[in-house]
């Protein structure tokens, strides 16, 4: 069997397989929706996935350990992932294959030529990591400057970089040497006039480029919703994600731009196929030539999936291992082997040393300048409301590779991509929105917590969620509070009977209780012209026909000192009906003037009760901007967010 259809028979295995670990991520009872399946396991191969987690917190999560696996793969074979495993470049590979259909074998090779812009993909690592790593840098300074070290790592600089000026070595090295040597001098001396810890911070932004991230979250929040729009299987309704269009815009127009070139993603922009490049400089086994001579019959060149030019010197980061070269030369001069190319290989990336600085500064610098909003501190955005089990903001920011699994996992479809509500560096990272899907946050769900494969959402469990056993004492998890708006409720603002947030309060004493009031209804004010005892004939005034009769309605007499109320069961257009068991007596006389009042029972919040689950929201009969609404204040995650003393 040619290597070219056991890798293409990989790729289709590991593309399904991923398919499948998306279908699988459902909640519900059928036997191919949740069922223990390890539906991260894409995300667990990820080293910069490990990395940037492990930058931002300086922690190791054990839960990414797989990514180790890929890491000394690598090492060992070059960038099979990115030719071999990886569902995006799967995808890739397929529309590239698709476009250039019908060229012929000098454009096919025109367009398959190794350009300069695929240096772009590396300058986007770089300031991705730095971005992750800039509190750790604060950290290592402070460390540097308690131990009183600081004086002597500038010695330490000053020699070294004499030491390269005075020494053999290449100028290209020299150069090199001295820039990184300088770099760390001058952060070491910011260090000790300034503390840093205080103005870096670690953002992990890898997941809006990260190739495993993206593309969970485009299935996720994009295409398995519109196979659920033709055809409720996936979902017992249609799924509906905010932001949806720039999720899908951004992954079709990854997709489509292969039809100009071959993986232009892979190329240009993707930071794990740059990661792995750097990686594959030291591989044992590589693509190269047995012997320097070539045909230059191109043959090679016009299926190479990663540019790198296999008919001269080949660059060994651009390799995908797609084995097209070594399955089209017909002369048996490419082989993938131990030994060095005959005509030479081009081991490092193709960047600059000003690109590489530019890139380091500006990931540094962004988080930040991001941050002066205040987005994490004091300008928090109260409509941000994080799942339950989420950390504390900043760290939760530090944790989220903004995958979609918590969203697809969501029962009730309320854990939204968030847009620009937490700020630039919040984009698509989670956030609950009640207005949409099908309830609140479920009392008895804990889903989304378990399947973050980051633990920017710790797993918890129901005991803790619902604040009882040893979790009694600090109560149950609060995501926010709810607050009745006054203009815009209906027995606050429009004299309308409603009750339905309190009775879909799911907590148990309800955190929404109601305070009754009984308000007279414009033009309510009637004279009596005929009377039973319990049927009223009224002049001034009329109504539709059962409008009062909803037990909310009542009648009482302008006249009567003891203010008694009397319910109205039903009504005619000028006949008011009371109940028989309460009727009127002698003081009604003809000509005797009543008023109807309704009775309001006015919904008030107890924020010791109230944890915020959303469910009042979602079910308020204000259709629009809801007249009850949960706002982050109280949260559990951040006590300084407290509404109580």
């Amino acid at each position: 069997m040619k290597i070219v259809t056991v890798r293409r028979i990989s790729q289709v295995f590991f593309l399904l397989l991923f398919f499948w670990f998306c279908i699988v991520s459902t909640f519900g009872e059928h036997w191919w929706q949740l069922r223990g399946w390890p539906v991260n396991w894409f995300l667990q191969l990820d080293p910069l996935v490990h990395v940037g987690v492990m930058l931002t917190t300086q922690t190791v999560y054990a839960g990414l350990s797989w990514a180790l696996v890929t890491t000394v793969l690598t090492i060992v074979l070059g960038r099979f992932f990115c030719g071999w495993v990886c569902p995006f470049g799967t995808l890739h590979h397929l529309f590239g294959y698709l476009g250039k259909r019908g060229r012929t074998l000098s454009r096919k090779a025109a367009v398959n030529a190794y350009q300069r812009g695929q240096s772009i993909k590396y300058y986007i690592l770089i300031f991705l990591l730095s971005a992750a790593a800039g509190a750790l840098m604060a950290r290592a300074v402070r460390t540097a400057v308690a131990l009183a070290a600081s004086l002597w790592l500038l010695t330490a600089v000053t020699i070294a970089i004499v030491a390269l000026t005075i020494f053999g070595l290449t100028n290209q090295l020299r150069k090199t040497g001295t820039i990184l040597l300088a770099l760390v001098g001058g952060w070491t001396l910011v260090g000790l006039l300034y503390s840093m810890e205080p103005m870096i911070g670690a953002s992990l932004q890898t997941g809006l480029l990260d190739p495993i991230p993206l593309v969970y979250r485009s299935v996720n929040l994009v295409l398995l919703p519109l196979v659920d729009s033709a055809s409720p299987t996936l979902s017992v309704t249609q799924r509906h994600y905010e932001g949806a269009w720039l999720i899908g815009t951004v992954f079709l127009g990854a997709l489509l731009m292969n039809l100009r070139t071959p993986r232009f993603y892979c190329r240009y922009v993707c930071p794990l196929g740059a990661f792995y490049g750097v990686l594959s400089r030291f591989s044992l086994w590589r693509i190269g030539k047995r012997q320097d001579q070539c045909a230059q019959c191109q043959w090679c060149e016009a299926d190479c999936e990663g540019g790198c030019e296999p008919t001269g010197t080949i660059r060994l980061p651009e390799c995908v291992l797609c084995m097209n070269c070594l399955d089209q030369c017909g002369h048996g001069l490419i082989s993938y082997q131990t030994a060095p190319s005959a005509s030479g290989a081009i081991v490092s990336p193709d960047m600059s040393r000003r690109g590489f600085v530019v890139a380091l500064a500006s990931g540094i610098a962004a988080v930040p300048m991001v941050r002066l909003g205040g987005y994490t501190d004091q300008n928090w955005n109260p409509a941000v409301i994080r799942p339950p089990g989420a950390l504390r903001e900043a760290d939760f920011l530090s944790r989220c590779i903004k995958c979609g699994q918590c969203m697809r996992i969501c029962p009730t479809n309320i854990i939204q991509p968030a847009g620009l509500e937490a700020g630039l560096e919040g984009l698509w990272t989670p956030l609950l929105n009640f207005r949409v899907g099908t309830s609140g946050c479920q009392l008895n769900c804990i889903a989304c917590s378990h399947v973050c494969p980051t633990a920017a959402i710790r797993p918890i469990s129901l005991e803790e969620k619902l604040g009882r056993g040893v979790f009694a004492e600090p109560g149950p998890i609060r995501l926010g509070c709810a607050f009745v708006d006054h203009g815009r409720c209906l027995p606050w603002a429009m004299d309308k009977p409603c009750i339905v947030c309190q009775e879909t309060c799911p907590v148990s004493p309800k955190a929404i209780f109601v305070r009754e009031y009984y308000s007279p209804l414009r033009n309510g004010v009637a004279e009596v012209v005929r009377s039973n005892g319990s049927v009223l004939e009224i002049a001034g005034t009329s109504f539709q026909a059962a409008q009062l009769s909803t037990g909310d309605y009542f009648i009482r007499l302008t006249t009567d000192p003891t203010n008694t109320r009397r319910p109205i069961v039903d009504n005619a257009d000028r006949v008011l009906a009371v109940d028989p068991r309460t009727p009127f007596g002698p003081e009604l006389a003809i000509g005797s003037r009543i008023e109807i009042q309704v009775r309001l029972q006015r919904p008030q919040v107890d924020p010791k009760l109230c944890i915020g689950c959303g469910v009042c929201e979602h079910e308020c009969p204000v259709s629009g901007k809801r007249a009850i609404r949960v706002s982050g204040e109280n949260e559990s995650r951040n006590k300084r967010r407290s509404l109580l003393l």
